[in-house]
């Protein structure tokens, strides 16, 4: 994008905030456009600012990261999010991303690797998506989205995928695995312009609003069954 990338930080400790702000604002493409304490103060920023992205803590006073996540992906589609969490396989990790996130961070990010998700979640196309993210998905949807859950049950299969040809189902389920369009243009013998028309008419029919949601469309739905298919 051509203007800078417009940030807002939501956690409710002012030394975090202040500790991300210094990281951001040191980049010349990054602007943090404001700061908010909880929730509700996020969905206020959020219609004031117009934010390209939003580094969101969950746990906060009056409204939690997660439903502000929601609200907001609803709301300002053009909004992304970033949860922030203290654990890579954090419930509530999972949680953001099934509201509506396209990434999520440890708050112990290393200073470059922050800026670095920043800018890929603002380009709107992102390896959102990464092997971490995988795992993650593959053991809160293997345990029904809960830490300590017996199996989940088999989940229906949704009359939408019918709607992708065979080859936007591979591509869909190279997505899961947290490939690259590089990587998936690679795998099957196709130009990455390619691959990206395939991401962006999957998306489209499948009504999602970015990669992550893709994945997590993919493991929910039973296209991707856990454990397989994943390279840690």
């Amino acid at each position: 994008m051509d203007e800078q990338i417009r940030v807002l930080l939501v956690d409710d400790q002012p030394l975090l905030r202040m500790g991300f702000r210094l990281i951001l604002e040191g980049e010349e493409d990054i602007l943090v456009a404001g700061e908010a304490a909880d929730g509700l103060d996020a969905l206020t920023q959020t219609a004031t600012l117009k934010p390209h992205v939003v580094l969101m803590d969950v746990r906060m006073p009056k409204m939690d990261g997660i439903e502000a996540t929601e609200r907001i992906a609803k709301q300002y589609p053009d909004t992304k999010i970033i949860i922030l969490t203290t654990f890579d396989l954090d419930e509530y990790a999972f949680s953001g991303l099934q509201a509506g996130a396209s990434a999520f961070l440890l708050k112990d990010v290393a200073p470059e690797e922050l800026v670095h998700a920043v800018r890929l979640v603002a380009s709107g196309d992102a390896v959102v998506a990464p092997r971490v993210t995988a795992r993650l998905l593959e053991t809160y949807v293997r345990n029904g989205g809960k830490a300590n859950a017996g199996p989940a049950t088999e989940a229906p299969r949704d009359p939408l995928l019918d709607d992708l040809t065979p080859r936007e189902q591979e591509v869909l389920r190279a997505l899961a695995e947290g490939l690259s369009n590089a990587e998936i243009a690679h795998r099957f013998f196709l130009s990455e312009a390619t691959v990206k028309t395939h991401v962006r008419r999957i998306l489209t029919k499948l009504h999602l609003r970015d990669r992550v949601q893709a994945v997590v469309y993919a493991y929910e739905t039973g296209l991707v069954i856990p454990s397989q298919g994943l390279d840690y």
